[in-house]
C-alpha cells in the first residue's frame, strides 16, 4: 500500500466526520469504506489508528463500541488537504450519509453503559446526546448484571418514550 492511499483513507474518514453533527462509530465508518471497496479492513483500521494517534480524531468507547469525533487539528487538516478527495468520492460519501444519517445519528446519540459499584450493585447510565451536549442523562442502580444489560439493550428503542413521559410529568 502506498502512503498516498493511506492518506486518502484518512481524508475520507475526516470528511465523513465533518459532514455529520454526531460521532461516528468504527462500524459506521467501516461500512461505507469497505462497501465502497476503497480498501480492506486492516488498512482502514491502520488509518483510523493513525488519525487517533496524531490527535486528528478523539475516541470514546462505550460498551465495546468506539465513537469518533474530529478535533480542531483534524478540521484544519481537512481544510488544507480536503481538495485531495475527488469529487466522485465526496459525492459518494454525501449520498451515503444522506441516505443513512437518521439511523446513524440514532445509533450514535442514544447510548447506555453500566458498571459494577462498590456495593456490588450495577449502575446504568443512559444518555441521549446532541452535538451541543446531552438532551437527557439518566442513572439507575439495579441489583443484577442481567438487569443492567436489559436496560442498556432497551434504551435506544425506549429513550424517546421515556423522555416524553418525564417531560409530561415534570412540566405539569
Amino acid at each position: 500500500m502506498i502512503e498516498s492511499s493511506l492518506t486518502l483513507y484518512k481524508l475520507i474518514i475526516l470528511y465523513m466526520l465533518n459532514k455529520v453533527s454526531f460521532p461516528l462509530t468504527n462500524a459506521q465508518i467501516s461500512e461505507f469504506v469497505l462497501d465502497a471497496g476503497y480498501t480492506n479492513y486492516f488498512h482502514l483500521q491502520q488509518a483510523i489508528s493513525e488519525l487517533s494517534d496524531s490527535n486528528l480524531v478523539t475516541t470514546e468507547t462505550i460498551r465495546n463500541t468506539t465513537y469518533y469525533n474530529m478535533t480542531e487539528d483534524g478540521q484544519e487538516t481537512l481544510d488544507f488537504f480536503g481538495k485531495e478527495i475527488s469529487e466522485d468520492i465526496r459525492n459518494e460519501i454525501d449520498s451515503y450519509l444522506k441516505t443513512n444519517a437518521y439511523e446513524m445519528r440514532n445509533e450514535a446519540s442514544t447510548v447506555a453503559d453500566y458498571y459494577k459499584t462498590t456495593s456490588q450493585e450495577y449502575e446504568v447510565r443512559c444518555q441521549v446526546k446532541e452535538r451541543t451536549g446531552k438532551l437527557i442523562e439518566l442513572t439507575l442502580t439495579v441489583p443484577t448484571e442481567d438487569a443492567a444489560k436489559a436496560i442498556c439493550y432497551q434504551w435506544p428503542e425506549k429513550s424517546q418514550e421515556i423522555y416524553a413521559y418525564l417531560m409530561k410529568v415534570l412540566l405539569k
